[in-house]
């Protein structure tokens, strides 16, 4: 059951849906994103300073990043963060209020960054982004984080999707991960389960358009069955990061979410389990709208410090 809260949002969504996405053009859909993200994303948390930088990978590609530094750091930890958005949509400023309201609630550093969108560079390019970027900050660790901090990376939705998979391909390399934390995932283009069926029109994420944008995404690529595509096909998890794993109630994402879970336990991974009530897809950024929302931003929070504080005993 939809929380009471975003029931008038859910009707308005229901009564009016949006075009088609391939209708605006993709600069039109970017502008209404980051739009409607200031819109929804409440009162800014306190944070000391961001600083704006730019990520020089080995191969040439400099990627934008924004770095969030919280009146309480602790120097406990720096949260590596990517951004949802369908893989097409998203930069640094549509996500800057969920950001700056976690650093300040962990009082972590959060680094974020804005990777390659699809239809311009699809698939792997976001891919080798995520994963060059975890190489990255590990390698250059003294630019960013304490030299004892710890490494969490996360992402939302897309960007969730984006750290699954580098977390996996990268579990050999001794990076130092602390967790992964993985916010409402999307982990493949079929999205075939109950809750897709319940809640895939009209609550917030229209899988249609979200398989439009996997189109864009993937390009010429067909096989769906690559794990890098859909995580739920990796054959092998051992060793990966332990993982916090946030799904929404009434989210058509949630039940893939839930089996991504299962599959990280099945090989051994630690994980935590958190299922926000009455929730929907993209609930986290919606502090303006919906109070409560903030309430699981705090928990979700505290679970993050957990793993943090039991990575340093």
């Amino acid at each position: 059951m939809v929380h009471p809260a975003l029931e008038p949002y859910i009707r308005a969504v229901q009564a009016n849906p949006g075009p088609h996405p391939r209708t605006p053009s993709m600069d039109a859909r970017r502008a209404e994103y980051l739009e409607l993200a200031q819109a929804i994303r409440g009162t800014d948390e306190p944070v000391v300073a961001t600083r704006n930088g730019a990520a020089k990978l080995e191969d040439g590609r400099t990627l934008p990043t924004r770095l969030y530094l919280p009146e309480n750091d602790e120097d406990k930890a720096l949260v590596l963060y990517f951004h949802g958005g369908s893989f097409v949509l998203g930069d640094l400023d549509t996500h800057d209020g969920l950001c700056r309201r976690l650093s300040a609630d962990t009082g972590m550093r959060f680094l974020a960054v804005e990777y390659r969108l699809a239809p311009e560079h699809t698939f792997p390019a976001a891919i080798n982004d995520a994963v060059d970027m975890f190489r990255h900050v590990v390698t250059n660790w003294s630019d960013y984080a304490a030299p004892d901090a710890e490494m969490l990376v996360m992402g939302d939705s897309a960007g969730a999707s984006l750290v699954a998979v580098a977390a996996a391909l990268t579990r050999n390399e001794n990076l130092g991960i602390a967790a992964q934390v993985l916010i409402y995932p999307t982990l493949g283009p079929e999205m075939v389960t109950e809750s897709a069926h319940k809640y895939g029109v009209g609550y917030m994420l229209d899988l249609e358009h979200l398989r439009d944008d996997y189109s864009r995404y993937l390009g010429d690529f067909a096989d769906h069955t690559d794990p890098r595509v859909t995580p739920l096909m990796f054959e092998d998890l051992t060793g990966a990061p332990p993982a916090i794993l946030l799904v929404a109630e009434c989210d058509p994402l949630r039940d893939e979410g839930l089996a991504y879970a299962g599959l990280l336990e099945h090989f051994g991974v630690r994980v935590q389990i958190l299922e926000a009530k009455g929730m929907v897809h993209g609930f986290l950024r919606m502090g303006g709208l919906v109070p409560e929302a903030l309430e699981i931003v705090d928990d979700l929070a505290e679970h993050m410090h957990h793993f943090v504080d039991r990575a340093s005993t």
